[in-house]
């Protein structure tokens, strides 16, 4: 099982040979087994690779991402044929009804809104807690009056400061954008390789975002960098702040009474979701739990 995250940083050629991903830098070499990796972050615009390596990286399903040369992440390599019966699965995918897709997103906004509450109830803002738990409990179907962002403004003012402004640049803002890109990245692989298009999604449907189902379906999750980013007191987000961002990613949570890697939970909710929209059944949806 794959469990490394390797980082590329500065003026450096990777290439493949025999399963392994070889690094050259200022004449070092280094190697690493691909069963090994699971996520391979290219952090320059110095960096060069090998079309080979591109597609052995694809073959093992290694979670690949790109960066700006701002050392922020820009885009990904996903593969065109994630499952032997991709065409069978993107014939279910149109056929999903609106309403499954409706409970669906209900379901999937009711568990953000909650992991939202509990993170406020531990960083000790209860009165705010106390609050999301209102909104939890006035959901309507596909959360029709807005809960979601009603309860959004609230928990980013609770947790970072009343004058905190989602869009602001600012370390905080830089850091959430930089975990939010990642997160987005372990979706995107995990709907490919389960046969699904990450472009239709069960709520977001803007035709210029190619993620709409990732965009979906991340939400509970995005609450684990926002807890990541909180404890972290940040002053400034640079490259060592990255990597201790990166780090949350070898941590666990409790998914249908066992506890996984994040990466493993996202596997398991992603399956669960596409049983759920297959079954007409929202109920098989199988949320994380944060394991304190």
């Amino acid at each position: 099982m794959s469990w490394r995250t390797v980082v590329v940083t500065g003026n450096t050629k990777l290439d493949y040979k025999l399963g392994y991903l070889v690094v050259r830098k200022q004449g070092d070499i280094k190697q690493v087994h691909l069963s090994e990796i699971e996520v391979l972050m290219v952090e320059s615009t110095a960096v060069s690779l090998t079309s080979m390596l591109l597609c052995e990286l694809v073959k093992n399903k290694i979670n690949v991402v790109f960066c700006d040369n701002k050392h922020n992440p820009i885009s990904e390599l996903v593969s065109i044929y994630g499952s032997h019966d991709t065409s069978a699965k993107v014939r279910e995918q149109v056929t999903f009804s609106d309403d499954i897709k409706a409970r669906v997103w209900t379901k999937i906004v009711e568990d953000k809104i909650r992991k939202q509450k509990e993170l406020l109830w531990e960083v000790n803002c209860q009165d705010e807690s106390k609050l999301l738990q209102t909104y939890i409990d006035d959901i309507q179907y596909n959360d029709s009056t807005n809960r979601e962002g009603h309860a959004a403004k609230v928990y980013f003012n609770a947790l970072f400061g009343k004058a905190f402004v989602r869009g602001d640049e600012n370390a905080t803002n830089a850091a959430l954008n930089y975990g939010y890109g990642i997160l987005l990245s372990y979706f995107n692989r995990e709907i490919v390789a389960n046969g699904y298009l990450t472009q239709l999604g069960v709520f977001h449907n803007n035709i210029f975002n190619q993620f709409n189902m990732s965009s979906d379906l991340m939400e509970p999750f995005r609450i684990l960098v926002d807890r990541m980013v909180f404890k972290m007191e940040l002053e400034k987000f640079e490259t060592e702040e990255k990597h201790e961002l990166l780090s949350l990613f070898y941590q666990n949570v409790r998914v249908d009474r066992q506890l996984q890697s994040i990466s493993n939970a996202i596997k398991i909710y992603v399956q669960s979701v596409f049983y759920a929209l297959n079954d007409n059944n929202e109920y098989l949806i199988k949320f994380y739990n944060y394991e304190l």
